[in-house]
């Protein structure tokens, strides 16, 4: 009988979204998280209850047969950020593809959308994979920290498993060199010129995050240096330094934000503009984007060219229809759809986005957008117009669930559906499906390379 602290070995014989293994001791199935098909691993039992026993990893003591070549990063597999490194890419777009569909067949057959022979009755155009396996993301937080307790400062991402063991990742692959290399002249910079870093169990220290966002069409950077307020320490000749880097891409703006928050995320109570402006530029599908430190933008540039494309694609002729961009960020899907439509409506609860939004859509000329800042559960109360078509893009978690009834009570014809969570999609199918709405066609988009996330986008129409 398995109990709490006992250690096993065994091999990973599937893996269920976005990164739950089964491995069977005793032939009971233990959920391991972090592994790949086919590993052998060595596992310590963490939680055990009456129908659901939890492993933590260990380590991999044999390798899986879909783990084709070398880590990519001296980092790995230390750093939790990239899972699927040792696959080669065709693998890794397949191994989502089969998890993602399994959802979606599962969800389709509970809500009888099926065919005479009972299968799930919708159109599965596959996965499209990104145009670039590496250097792909155009914004890292990276943390200030230690490896070990009391041991040297550093800077990068937190260690797989652990809130606070933070490693230096001035190797990391899936960003521009740029990256790396403004992350060292800072932590050399504060390694010469000590600081506490914020210590998040006792909320004092001073450095907090690094923030960086580069234009991938642009190569406009902006760094961002996060800290408290509880120090001051002045920061000339650090800009200097990052400033005197032979970089790719180009900085257009370094800023100093002050957050006294104790929740581990980067916010703002105070930003300082120490060079240039607070602002970058970037482009996508011919239009420009203002970008600020906390606009919303998706994080894989070429790849959201490839997303985009497939909603418009879905979408299809918009010619006189009214839309509503639900959950519309900075209005990057509404500003697309904008020249084939009569009237493009975004709502999002982020005021800057909203800001940003309207900015952008200024910034490329189309004077059929409206944006309107709130929470969609409320505000779309109090819009007068009726949407011909509904654009849905939440956040990771999905619709709440009465916005979702409010948003469905339109009964709009056709809807699209981007979701960054597979899980929390076919949370809202069920509902959606129970309401009269059917799946048509559904592709995938990897706009994370070696993670284990992937976009979705569904069309749906309404056949009650």
């Amino acid at each position: 009988m398995m109990k709490k602290g006992d250690i096993y070995e065994g091999t990973i014989e599937k893996i269920e979204f976005p990164n739950k293994g089964y491995v069977y001791i005793e032939n009971e199935p233990v959920i391991v998280k972090n592994g790949i098909p086919g590993q052998k691993v060595r596992l310590q039992i963490n939680k055990k209850r009456k129908n659901r026993c939890e492993g933590r990893l260990l380590s991999v003591v044999q390798s899986s047969l879909l783990e084709k070549r070398k880590p990519a990063c001296r980092n790995f597999p230390a750093c939790g950020g990239c899972m699927y490194q040792t696959m080669i890419y065709e693998d890794q777009l397949g191994l989502k593809k089969k998890q993602v569909k399994e959802l979606l067949d599962a969800a389709l057959i509970q809500g009888g959308q099926i065919n005479e022979k009972g299968e799930p009755d919708y159109i599965f155009e596959g996965i499209k994979g990104s145009p670039t396996e590496f250097a792909y993301r155009n914004k890292m937080e990276f943390s200030f920290g230690d490896e070990i307790k009391d041991g040297p400062l550093s800077l990068g991402l937190h260690k797989k498993g652990s809130t606070y063991d933070i490693l230096t990742v001035d190797d990391c692959k899936i960003v521009d060199k740029d990256f790396t290399d403004i992350l060292r002249c800072v932590l050399n910079y504060f390694t010469e010129y000590p600081a506490d870093f914020y210590k998040k169990t006792k909320h004092i220290g001073y450095l907090r995050h690094l923030l960086i966002r580069r234009g991938q069409t642009t190569g406009e950077i902006l760094v961002n240096l996060v800290t408290t307020s509880q120090e001051e320490h002045s920061l000339d000749r650090l800009v200097q330094r990052v400033l005197k880097l032979k970089l790719n891409g180009k900085i257009t703006g370094f800023l100093h934000i002050i957050n006294d928050g104790v929740a581990d995320v980067v916010r703002s109570d105070e930003t300082r503009i120490l060079y240039g402006r607070d602002y970058f530029y970037e482009e996508i599908l011919g239009l420009r984007f203002k970008i600020t430190p906390f606009s919303f933008f998706q994080t894989n540039t070429l790849g959201a060219e490839v997303l985009y494309s497939i909603v418009r694609d879905y979408i299809g002729s918009t010619k006189d229809m009214t839309i509503f961009d639900l959950y519309s960020g900075t209005g990057t899907i509404a500003q697309i759809l904008a020249p084939i439509a009569k009237k493009i409506i975004g709502v999002e609860i982020v005021e800057e986005a909203v800001l940003a939004a309207r900015m952008n859509a200024e910034l490329n000329r189309l004077n059929n957008c409206e944006f309107i800042t709130g929470d969609v559960l409320k505000i779309i109360d109090e819009i007068e117009a009726k949407p011909d078509f509904i654009v849905l893009d939440p956040p990771r978690d999905g619709i709440h669930q009465k916005a979702l009834e409010k948003i469905i009570g339109f009964g709009a014809d056709k809807m699209v559906y981007v979701s960054c969570k597979p899980t929390s999609l076919v949370r809202d199918l069920e509902m959606l499906l129970g309401k009269g709405y059917r799946v048509v066609r559904v592709c995938l988009v990897d706009l994370f390379p070696q993670s284990v996330h992937t976009e979705s986008v569904v069309e749906l129409c309404r056949i009650l």
